[in-house]
């Protein structure tokens, strides 16, 4: 895939953890209530919508953005969809070995270390657009302080300054990033599950807005080969799961079934939701909805019938989670129904040719002749 600071630093999340119980083994056996359990899986399905809606709406500003300003983007292309399971399947093997050969205090601390510092900048990423959209006297009055901070570089054979950061920010945004950090040390110091969601969510939202498959060939690409990666791994070995289990760390979201008996300090049984499940169909998703925008009359017909697969998606591996009793592999069921239902839809409205000539950033005209080459 090709790099970029951003995708760098939420690259790990886009492995995928899927759907399971985890058990507390430390204490006695706990069997959830049928209530419980349902709060606990419409937690995981509404924050599993959160992010895909939002991050696919971020995914449009982003785009504008990057187009207004000239900007370079990084795109996903088909031969790093073709390579993304195979990169993902050793990164994860990778873990697993850690695991066995690591002491897990040394594992723990090491990730406390790096999710306590992308959370921070994430979370902000996260929150500081609708911020922005807030209009109440006291934070307008807070928005009158501006702070400038410039880095440049001068050289004796140039007359201006070579511009390297220009960062621009008010007392809100010093506030927002107060906020995130006190986030932060709250989940260092007690590794709490609303915590960990807090910063679940905002690595969801940031990186299905970040990744961009720019052509919906791409982007079925990827899902149908991360498809058989999670059969793989979820059903061929114990190995996602050990990981999933095994790691402390925002990679997931979380929510207690013992909720209702014991408050916000539950902590017997876990239901769990790999960000990978959500960041991967998300990016599709997003992408549809920017083919949508395109179309003349625009309207949101993709997203919505990719959206609804979505859910219907999370509600038959919950479903089948409850009939086996055993982990599922969540893209199983969710990347034949969001790429089966658009696809499908395309077919019925004729939209098959311009949905697959689709591109967010069309070829330049040097590389295209660089091509033809």
């Amino acid at each position: 895939m090709a790099a970029s600071t951003e995708n760098a630093t939420l690259s790990p999340i886009l492995d995928t953890i899927d759907i399971i119980n985890q058990s507390n083994t430390t204490k006695e056996a706990f069997v959830a209530r049928t209530d419980g359990m349902l709060l606990s899986y419409s937690f995981l399905v509404l924050a599993a919508l959160l992010c895909v809606y939002y991050g696919a709406y971020r995914s449009i500003t982003r785009k504008n953005k990057q187009k207004d300003s000239g900007e370079k983007p990084d795109v996903l292309t088909a031969k790093d969809a073709a390579m993304f399971p195979f990169i993902a399947s050793g990164f994860l093997f990778g873990i697993y070995l850690v695991i066995l050969l690591v002491s897990k205090e040394y594992i723990t601390f090491v990730l406390n270390i790096y999710f306590f510092l992308i959370g921070i900048v994430a979370l902000y990423r996260a929150i500081q657009p609708a911020l922005g959209k807030i209009n109440l006297p006291f934070l307008t009055k807070l928005r009158e302080r501006q702070f400038h901070i410039k880095l440049s570089e001068n050289q004796a054979s140039v007359t201006t300054d070579i511009m390297h950061i220009d960062f621009k920010f008010d007392l809100v945004d010093v506030a927002a990033i107060f906020v995130c950090i006190l986030v932060g040390v709250w989940y260092l110091l007690k590794r709490h599950w609303i915590a960990n969601n807090i910063f679940g969510i905002a690595f969801s939202i940031n990186a299905i807005e970040i990744l961009h498959f720019n052509k919906i060939f791409n982007g079925c690409i990827l899902l149908g080969g991360l498809f058989i990666y999670d059969i793989f791994w979820v059903f061929g070995t114990n190995v996602m799961i050990t990981v999933a289990k095994s790691f402390d760390a925002p990679i997931k979201l979380i929510f207690p079934q013992d909720l209702i008996e014991n408050g916000i300090f539950a902590a017997n049984k876990f239901a769990m939701l790999g960000l990978g499940d959500i960041v991967v169909p998300g990016a599709f998703i997003a992408l549809l909805l920017r083919y949508d925008m395109t179309r003349k009359p625009s309207s949101t017909r993709y997203f919505n019938v990719s959206f609804i697969a979505y859910v219907i998606a999370l509600l038959i591996t919950i479903l089948i989670l409850q009939i086996f009793k055993h982990g599922q592999p969540a893209l199983l069921y969710i990347v034949p129904l969001c790429v089966g239902f658009p696809l499908l839809t395309a077919l019925i409205y004729k939209d098959w040719s311009s949905m697959f000539a689709y591109e967010d950033h069309p070829s330049t005209p040097e590389v295209v002749e660089k091509k033809n080459e």
